[in-house]
């Protein structure tokens, strides 16, 4: 039985996450608020090396990153909490001697925040590049390179950055994305899982043997949340701009806006809660 560090356990998904990973791990949960009380907690910050020194006792065999400020932060503390804090969090872990993380960045790294944002590519792949104008999408673009970073620094390590969707719970997904004018965070509303889904890729994530690099994926569903055919919702966003052909090939026209083949590949994981139309 491995020893896993979950940060963010008060949240929406770490506290699903850490009760379902505490049936086959030794889990350390670590957030200002205690999640559960059959849990080990430690109260603290992760972004202080103080706080973690708590952990000292601890053999820390894999560490699962889902703390941080979300969407609609202010630049600053984007860059305080999201990549300074991650920073610390990786280096007290790394020189303790742990190899495996697992961390939560955000498909919003691409920039979908701003309406004028129009992707290079679509379906948006794993490494596209962050085009992010309002500071959180670039906050965890930066998340990245503080992981990217540390594995030229310790080329045993494995990382694994989980741009994950917008997560909904399993009993309140919402409707289904009916054509319309465009507004901030877009993308965000057709590209979503159940949060059962999520708990899951991240589990698999931390499960999964280890092997050494730094990889980036997309986490979400194989198939868009809208009610009407892709290319229908995407051109009355974005007109002319981008290529929409790929959703208007047969049998693809209801796909994901983010290519979700790697994560598939490589964990083996495939969202099960899809769109019912």
């Amino acid at each position: 039985m491995s020893t896993v560090l979950i940060t963010g356990t008060s949240g929406f998904i770490g506290q699903a996450l850490a009760r379902n990973m505490s049936r086959d791990h030794d889990i350390l949960c670590m957030s200002r608020r205690r999640p559960d009380p059959a849990l080990s907690w430690i109260r603290g910050d992760f972004a202080s090396f103080e706080d973690l020194r708590q952990l000292d006792a601890h053999q820390i065999d894999a560490v699962i990153h889902l703390a941080g400020v979300t969407g609609g932060c202010l630049e600053r503390d984007g860059m305080l909490v999201n990549v300074e804090g991650t920073r610390c969090l990786m280096r007290y872990a790394i020189d303790r001697g742990c190899r495996k993380f697992v961390m939560a960045s955000s498909i919003a790294t691409v920039g979908f925040q701003d309406p004028a944002f129009r992707p290079r590519q679509i379906p948006i792949p794993d490494n596209h590049p962050c085009l992010d104008r309002q500071g959180y999408g670039f906050s965890k673009y930066m998340m990245e390179e503080v992981t990217e970073y540390y594995g030229r620094q310790n080329p045993e390590i494995d990382v694994t950055n989980l741009r994950l969707s917008t997560v909904c719970p399993d009993d309140a997904m919402p409707a289904l994305k009916e054509p319309g004018p465009i507004g901030p965070w877009a993308l965000g509303s057709i590209a979503l899982m159940a949060r059962s889904d999520a708990v899951r890729a991240f589990a698999m994530a931390a499960e999964a043997p280890l092997r050494p690099g730094v990889r980036t994926m997309n986490a979400a569903g194989p198939k868009a949340w809208t009610a009407a055919p892709v290319a229908e919702v995407l051109r009355g966003w974005w007109g002319d701009d981008v290529d929409l052909t790929h959703f208007e090939q047969p049998g693809h026209e209801y796909d994901s806006v983010f290519g979700v083949g790697r994560i598939a590949e490589e964990l083996g994981f495939v969202a099960e809660r899809l769109p019912e139309r």
